[in-house]
This record gives structure tokens, C-alpha cells and sequence, in this order.
């Protein structure tokens, strides 16, 4: 059983009967001495859809769902469903792109390293990799002089992503991007 400080987005976990994942942490350090560091967390209900929000403190325990990952591959869009395809049987997994919210801003055919959470065969969501490369398709043109360490200015990517990056980088040129902080983490 993790503690409620072990928590992180894309936790699996069991409230009540019912499977949830961690959608969003909030951290609160309040600054009385002796209080202990509170969490506010936003589970998702991997079964009907319901939001839930709890406040726990740091040492809570938190039941583990029955959680299954699957290695799996970015397929295709049709609508507002995406399909992985697993990549060691080739069974097919369709999720909603509201289920994956802003996932879908780094997801590309090509991109590796996904592996899709399953409670009783079913997808409820998809883990990133903590990084991804993407092309830049239309930013200000590069300056040249410009240091590595100097002003940013902002870039569209690929998938439509909108991100700040040195002044350096031009159209055409490959980035990397962390998917936790949505931010430029350097050339690719």
C-alpha cells in the first residue's frame, strides 16, 4: 500500500470498492510547526467517469487498484477516440481523448515508451514517457549571436503543442519536451 507522498499522477488505487486513477496532486506545506504536509488529490473513477477530491495527509495509506501495464503503441485517431495497439500480442486498446486530456499534445506514431494502465482488461489511462521529441513547424526565425542561455520565444510543435524555446532553434529542428512539466528540455 503506498503512503498518500508516494502518490504521483497515473497512480491506480482502490477508495471505497470503486478504481480511481490520480489525476492531479496538489502539495501543501502548511507553515505551523508540527504540521505535516497535506495532499489534495483529484482521483478519476476508471468505471463511470466521477471526479473525486481528497485532502490526506503524507503518512495515509492508499489501497493499490489491481492494476495491469501493457507496453503499447500510439495507432490511431478516429474522433474523439484513440487507439494503442500493445505492442507484444497486437491487441488494440480504444481510449477517450477527454480520459488522456492533455496527453494527447505529445503523443506521435512514432513515439515509444507508453505503457497503457488496465483494471480487468480494460485501458483507464496512458503513462507517458518522461520525455518526447517533437518538431518544431512554425516559431519566429532563429537569431543568430543568440546564446544557449538567452530569452526564449514561443513554438508551435508537431502535434500543435505550444512551447518556449531558445531563440536559437528554427523550424524544422527536433526538441525535447519533459510531459510532466509540458516545457522545452533541450535539443534533439
Amino acid at each position: 500500500m503506498p503512503r498518500a507522498s508516494e502518490l504521483k499522477k497515473g497512480f491506480v488505487v482502490e477508495i471505497d470498492g470503486g478504481v480511481y486513477v490520480v489525476r492531479d496532486i496538489d502539495i501543501r506545506n502548511p507553515s505551523a510547526r508540527g504540521a505535516s504536509t497535506l495532499y489534495k488529490v483529484r482521483f478519476f473513477n476508471v468505471r463511470d467517469g466521477r471526479k473525486l477530491e481528497q485532502t490526506l495527509k503524507g503518512d495515509d495509506f492508499i489501497k493499490d487498484g489491481n492494476l495491469s501495464r501493457r507496453s503499447v503503441q500510439f495507432s490511431y485517431r478516429e474522433g474523439d477516440m484513440i487507439t494503442f495497439m500493445d505492442i507484444e500480442n497486437y491487441s488494440q486498446y480504444t481510449l477517450s481523448a477527454e480520459v488522456l486530456e492533455d496527453q494527447t499534445d505529445y503523443m506521435t506514431e512514432e513515439l515509444e515508451g507508453m505503457i497503457a494502465l488496465l483494471v480487468d482488461g480494460e485501458i483507464v489511462g496512458v503513462e507517458m514517457p518522461p520525455n518526447v521529441i517533437l518538431e518544431i513547424i512554425d516559431t519566429a526565425p532563429g537569431i543568430k549571436g543568440a546564446s544557449a542561455s538567452a530569452r526564449t520565444k514561443p513554438a508551435t510543435l508537431s502535434t500543435g503543442l505550444e512551447v518556449q524555446v531558445p531563440e536559437y532553434l528554427e523550424n524544422g529542428e527536433h526538441v525535447k519536451v519533459s510531459t510532466t512539466t509540458g516545457k522545452f528540455v533541450s535539443r534533439a
